[in-house]
């Protein structure tokens, strides 16, 4: 099958899944994932005022302490285009997905044959977890694209050398980052790992990532600054730091999944102490977990939740969700500290597992009525195997001489994990980097099965040392 044609299958089937996708999600758009309704208000207000805020008619500018600014963007040029609608994003995150799809396949033919690269694509392409939250105004696919996207450019970069390519790299990694925080620090990761790879090379890389770096940063600058002018402090998100996360990551690894989602709801919906004490010891009864941790869940999660939505003025919003965000990082150190070992193994054990296993593509609505524990658990089964086989596919890779790949692309799972392992998990988090477990896992299943004509292929760099060896190897003996 020639490239071409290999591109336009892998891009059928990824169009087709989105598509099965944006008619399963569409009856939880308006009840579901409450996060759309912030980058939908954003996208709205920039288009139509070109401010960047929550609150576009107030006289003075009101900043916005939350959410990083290139999603946000991305949905007002939608909207310029084409209008206010739902439909056009998620159909554009239909696109992305494709994209995404062709590029693994692109990134497979550098390591590996033809065909193994067209089964990464359509693997990627048949991964339902992407097109699950493409069919949602959320920033998964947005963001899955800029990381794969800057991992090819990133790759070929190293690969030839290529200074334009380099810095390609370093521009989509500072728009993943504006666009998730949570990838604000991972060329720290690749970097090394790009110069352990290197072998007589390491001069060029070391220049290149140089390069990839600077405009990296450069790119993060006037975010930065926007931060330093509004809020006079030198961060990414003054409201979105780590405090929430490490609250949330406290309990959840202290708490079932399910019995903490009831908690949170219940203090959400009973303002009176008393009566929500009477429902909470309820839920104790019925769950046979102590009432002493239920009701310090629910007291911490009430009382921090005041100060995020009490204040009326729209300034004082602003600045009350800074103030939870450091109240939810003291009450979490103090959660942490209750049992600091036993929180760090239940953190490195469960918080992975949620992080990289727990995905279920089932509509919100439904994975709580309609799903059985068996099923959640077969699901759950199948990625275990899938992270069992990528970690397989970097030892593959390495031995087939594609180790700057290999490190490349184990750099980015370590640092996924190395974010949100400690803090908070959830499955969607590493959304970003399954493309690359899926390549991965293809590498190791096509050297399963490498009989069949599914066999790796060596990438050779072609050095003037070589060069010249080739040429002193086939040149003819004089004649005596």
């Amino acid at each position: 099958m020639s490239s071409r044609l290999a591109r336009v299958v892998i891009a059928s089937v990824a169009l087709a899944h989105a598509a099965l996708f944006i008619v399963y999600q569409q009856p939880d758009w308006q009840t579901q994932w409450t996060d759309q309704n912030g980058y939908l208000m954003l996208g709205r207000n920039l288009a139509e005022t070109g401010r960047y805020t929550r609150f576009p008619s107030t006289p003075s500018y009101i900043p916005e302490a939350i959410r990083t600014p290139m999603y946000p963007a991305f949905v007002a040029l939608l909207d310029l285009l084409f209008g206010e609608s739902r439909m056009v994003i998620v159909t554009v995150h239909a696109l992305l997905f494709a994209m995404i799809c062709i590029l693994v396949y692109e990134m497979g033919r550098a390591v590996m044959s033809e065909d193994a690269a067209l089964a990464a694509g359509v693997a990627v392409a048949l991964y339902p977890p992407l097109p699950y939250y493409g069919a949602l105004v959320l920033t998964e696919v947005f963001t899955t694209f800029l990381v794969t996207a800057g991992m090819a450019a990133w790759l070929r970069a190293l690969r030839t050398d290529s200074l334009r390519l380099f810095a390609l790299s370093g521009a989509l990694l500072a728009a993943a980052a504006l666009t998730r925080p949570a990838f604000e620090y991972l060329p720290l990761f690749l970097i090394p790992a790009a110069l352990v790879a290197a072998r007589n090379s390491w001069k060029a890389r070391l220049r290149g990532s140089a390069i990839m770096l600077a405009v990296f940063v450069a790119a993060l600058v006037p975010w930065f600054a926007y931060n330093v002018i509004y809020f006079k402090t030198l961060t990414f998100t003054p409201a979105g730091g780590p405090g929430r996360q490490l609250f949330e990551g406290s309990w959840q690894v202290d708490l079932p999944g399910r019995v903490e989602n009831e908690l949170t709801m219940v203090a959400d919906s009973t303002p009176d102490r008393q009566e929500l004490d009477e429902k909470v010891r309820a839920v104790a009864a019925r769950t046979q977990l102590p009432a002493e941790t239920l009701l310090r869940y629910v007291h911490q999660h009430q009382g921090i939740r005041k100060i995020w939505v009490e204040p009326v003025d729209p300034w004082q919003r602003v600045v009350s969700r800074i103030e939870a965000d450091h109240e939810y990082f003291r009450v979490g150190v103090e959660n942490i500290r209750l049992d600091l070992v036993g929180h760090a193994w239940r953190r490195a054990t469960r918080g992975t597992f949620l992080l990289w296993a727990a995905e279920i593509p089932v509509r919100y609505s439904d994975i709580n009525t309609r799903l059985s524990p068996l099923t959640i658990r077969a699901i759950w089964l199948l990625q275990v195997a899938l992270m069992l086989l990528a970690v397989c596919g970097v030892v593959v890779l390495a031995r087939q001489a594609a180790v700057t790949e290999a490190l490349a692309m184990a750099a980015l799972v370590l640092y996924v994990s190395a974010v949100h392992v400690p803090l908070y998990s959830e499955a969607r988090y590493s959304l970003p980097a399954k493309p690359i477990v899926v390549l991965l896992a293809v590498a190791c299943v096509v050297s399963m099965v490498g009989r069949a004509g599914f066999r790796p292929r060596r990438h050779i760099s072609v050095t003037p040392e070589r060069l010249r060896e080739a040429i002193d190897q086939n040149r003819p003996e004089a004649d005596s």
